[in-house]
């Protein structure tokens, strides 16, 4: 018996080593650029990093990104000058752009549909909010002075939840998992989801909060919510209307908040217009982050709606 589990404990060891090999070999894990907290309490990458992110559960996704010295996944530096045409574009890993090789990002994509008439920054980051959104803003107030155009891409039912600003710190307390890149494919692959739900709701049960079952029926009474968190944060940062637009989804966004930003002579780029005209993907097959075509068509809106300002002038 004793031989029999040392048989079996051995081949498993080898089994590990063997997969850990063949995830290396064939670069089937991603690379996770390390983060850090800057003075301003942002969440950031740590600059100079490169690398590939991947993935799919058959690298199906494999784009190259490029930290700059600021800490964003960008082709360019960011440095806003008082000459010529600048766009900022601000959100989460939707504008972040690591499911796309880093110079072929949206902003880049802008710059060539208007001739390079424009240069395009790109402050994205993973789960940032508009809190998170505006205080970047804030935190950069003089280089945004000279910035021309800020887009800001918000998820009606994901970015509204706070309306104040606290610093969060997403760093992840299990960087170590990064050593093995065995663990790191299992878990993108989502081999470790069943088990992380189960802890979470277990969690949830022990605090006496909500699963997310219990919760989901709440969410027809959160617009006013949404609404007075985005007004709250609006007050306490303030909004400049002449040359900030906010890129959503208005097929997601509750019409009550829609027709709040229109009596507010907010702009919007709704790409809900472009995105469901027909049945080309937009989104990749195994994720709800945009394909290369539906970059496409969002820098296309975004470099319509800067030609349209500039026309305006």
């Amino acid at each position: 018996m004793v031989k029999l589990v040392s048989k079996i404990l051995l081949y498993f060891i080898i089994s590990l080593v063997a997969l850990e090999i063949l995830v290396r070999a064939f670069h089937l894990y991603n690379d996770r650029p390390d983060r850090f907290v800057d003075k301003d309490s942002l969440n950031k990458w740590v600059p100079g990093q490169e690398g590939y992110s991947v993935y799919g559960n058959r690298r199906q996704v494999f784009a190259k990104y490029h930290i700059n010295s600021l800490g964003y996944n960008s082709y360019r530096e960011f440095e806003p000058s008082e000459d010529g045409v600048e766009v900022a574009l601000i959100g989460d890993s939707f504008i972040e752009g690591f499911h796309q090789d880093y110079d072929d990002s949206i902003g880049k994509k802008v710059e060539n549909i208007l001739n390079g008439k424009v240069e395009v920054f790109e402050y994205g980051h993973s789960a940032n909010d508009l809190a998170d959104q505006l205080h970047t803003i804030q935190s950069y107030s003089e280089e945004f002075k000279a910035i021309d155009y800020i887009v800001i891409s918000i998820r009606y039912e994901d970015d509204l939840t706070r309306g104040a600003y606290k610093p969060i710190n997403r760093i992840p307390g299990y960087g170590f998992l990064k050593y093995s890149k065995l663990l790191v494919y299992v878990q993108d692959i989502g081999l470790m989801d069943p088990v992380k739900k189960m802890v979470a709701k277990i969690s949830a049960l022990k605090s006496g909060g909500k699963t997310k079952s219990d919760g989901a029926k709440d969410q027809n009474d959160m617009s006013g919510t949404y609404i007075n968190n985005f007004k709250s944060l609006i007050d306490y940062y303030g909004l400049d209307k002449d040359r900030t637009a906010f890129l959503l989804d208005g097929s997601i966004t509750d019409k009550r908040f829609l027709d709040y930003l229109k009596d507010e002579n907010i702009d919007v780029i709704d790409y809900a217009q472009v995105f469901y005209n027909d049945d080309v993907p937009k989104t990749l097959i195994f994720d709800q982050h945009w394909n290369n075509k539906g970059r496409t068509l969002i820098a296309d809106l975004i470099a319509d709606y800067v030609s349209r300002k500039e026309e305006n002038k």
